[in-house]
């Protein structure tokens, strides 16, 4: 029997952030269904939830197929009406699963949704990965309400609405399991980083919504697998942000902006290597390589019907470097 939700948690040697944040999970989530999907773990995961989480249900994949494959292949076990894919390194809090399946039911239109996501470590401040929910700017930026760059708000209440965005994170991402296989999931290519919302992107472009509710949120560690200045994962965002707009927008804006890119991207590369080093510089030059390579398999991907106007805020980038 299907049941309503599933909580799926995907693992790669996180031994220490299942012991730590799974016991808030099954506290709080009394009518889901708990999940771990094991990406090949080298440490000893699996043993740890055998012993200590009895009830946690376990899908081991046979390698490390990165995020987004990880939760392709460990999905096809989870037989639910909603999947919400959760970070291990994420606190829960009382009731917030309920406020989300309250908006689901509210419009059959809505495909994905997000809750505030909260600093674990700066408790009063809104956390990089999400924060109140995705938007995204002209130039194929992506970005969040409550953050934009490396710059955070504090939780004022500010964002205790519910509303809809262009992209929910895959921090704490709650999808309709037929939306999400619709679209074949997320695209492996991509392994870890932007994955999310090149899915929302093409919800989005087949007439679906994505929304944020600020009536439940988490506390999100962030940067527990990759860390915030790796080089891997410059070369890893470059690469997936470029490959989603070419998936993603329509022409002829598609050339246009993908123009203007490469000419800001390039001065990025010179600003990541002073403030970084080389390998930072490298990583932009290495994204852009792995694009072309990708572009006859992109090309393959792109929806048949792209959304006319995706744009959020206009030139936002420029503007938050001339404040």
């Amino acid at each position: 029997m299907k049941s309503k939700i599933a909580v799926i948690i995907l693992n790669w040697n996180g031994k220490s952030w299942l012991e730590k944040f799974l016991p808030s999970v099954l506290k709080y989530s009394d009518d889901a269904e708990i999940y771990v999907i094991d990406n090949a773990s080298t440490d000893e995961s699996v043993e740890i939830l055998q012993k200590y989480f009895p009830s946690v249900k376990i899908i081991i994949n046979d390698k490390n197929y990165g995020f987004a494959g990880g939760y392709n292949e460990g999905l096809k076990q989870v037989d639910a009406e909603i999947y919400c894919i959760l970070n291990s390194d994420v606190e829960v809090t009382e009731n917030w699963i309920l406020p989300v399946l309250n908006l689901f039911e509210t419009n059959p239109s809505i495909a994905a949704i997000q809750p505030k996501i909260l600093s674990y470590n700066n408790r009063e401040y809104f956390e990089f990965a999400g924060a109140a929910g995705g938007l995204i700017d002209n130039l194929g930026y992506p970005y969040c309400r409550g953050r934009i760059f490396d710059d955070v708000e504090k939780d004022l209440g500010q964002y205790n609405d519910e509303t809809e965005i262009f992209w929910a994170s895959g921090c704490c991402l709650f999808i309709r399991s037929e939306d999400f296989w619709e679209q074949k999931g997320f695209d492996e290519r991509f392994f870890a980083h932007q994955e999310e919302i090149d899915l929302c992107w093409r919800l989005i472009n087949t007439g679906k919504k994505i929304y944020y509710t600020g009536k439940s949120h988490v506390y999100h560690v962030g940067g527990g697998t990759l860390n915030k200045q790796s080089a891997q994962k410059t070369f890893l965002n470059i690469r997936n942000n470029l490959s989603m707009m070419l998936k993603n927008l329509p022409f002829p804006k598609l050339i246009v902006i993908l123009f203007l890119r490469m000419l800001l991207d390039g001065v990025a590369s010179f600003y990541f290597g002073i403030k970084n080093g080389f390998p930072h510089f490298w990583a932009v030059a290495r994204g852009h390589y792995g694009f072309y390579t990708q572009i006859p398999g992109t090309l393959k991907r792109r929806q048949k019907f792209q959304k006319e106007n995706y744009f959020q805020t206009k030139w936002l980038i420029f503007k938050h470097f001339l404040k």
